[in-house]
């Protein structure tokens, strides 16, 4: 937990159980609950916007995709597997992308739609896929629903599984980076992890795991 001196000392109050007092950065227990406190200013709090809130903290979206990428490995049981090379390349190249305009058909590097910023994200990882997202999600391989996407796996809404709409790649439970539509920009979203469950005009239909 780094810290500069002058954001130390917005967050290092009240003294945890165990810290020292005055509070220091160089103690453990006081920099994971300062920690944590800038986390949840940032947007954290309740888990609600992990991958800015750690953006916040480090201006680096290679950072933040390694961050998340650990904090899924330790979320899990041990014998689950932790999300490959490739599924953590594609998770960083998509947090690259972030304010980049959507733009119909655009496979970037100054614009992307749906689709186009998936198959660039696993491109980067040396995983070819479809270029649409109906295409992407009949690729597969698809994870059953009583899996919870993790980082790097592909999420898809529509009207079922032979209407897909939109696909967006997971960095976090519940979030996903996507190119949402025309006038937006790729940007952090969240969706609903229940197969079925409604998402704006349309539903989470499933997910899938190129890296698998």
């Amino acid at each position: 937990m780094q810290f500069l001196p002058s954001t130390f000392a917005e967050y290092d109050e009240p003294v945890p159980p165990g810290g020292t007092a005055p509070p220091t950065p160089y103690d453990p227990i006081d920099a994971v609950y300062a920690a944590a406190r800038d986390l949840c200013a940032n947007g954290a709090r309740g888990g609600a916007d992990l991958a800015r809130a750690i953006f916040a903290y480090n201006h680096d979206s290679t950072y933040v995709a390694e961050v998340l990428r650990l904090a899924s490995t330790y979320g899990t049981a041990l014998s689950a597997p932790a999300p490959s090379e490739a599924a953590a390349t594609a998770v960083a190249f998509a947090l690259e992308q972030l304010g980049t305009p959507y733009q119909w058909g655009g496979e970037g590097p100054s614009g992307f739609d749906c689709s186009g910023l998936v198959q660039a994200a696993y491109a980067e990882a040396g995983i070819a896929l479809p270029r649409v997202a109906q295409d992407q999600f009949d690729a597969g391989p698809h994870l059953p629903p009583s899996i919870a996407p993790e980082a790097g796996d592909l999420v898809f809404f529509g009207g079922g599984i032979s209407s897909i709409e939109h696909v967006g790649i997971v960095v976090a439970p519940g979030q996903m980076v996507d190119a949402p539509n025309t006038g937006a920009v790729v940007r952090i979203d969240e969706f609903p992890t229940t197969p079925g469950a409604a998402w704006g005009s349309q539903i989470y239909v499933g997910a899938t795991r190129p890296w698998a």
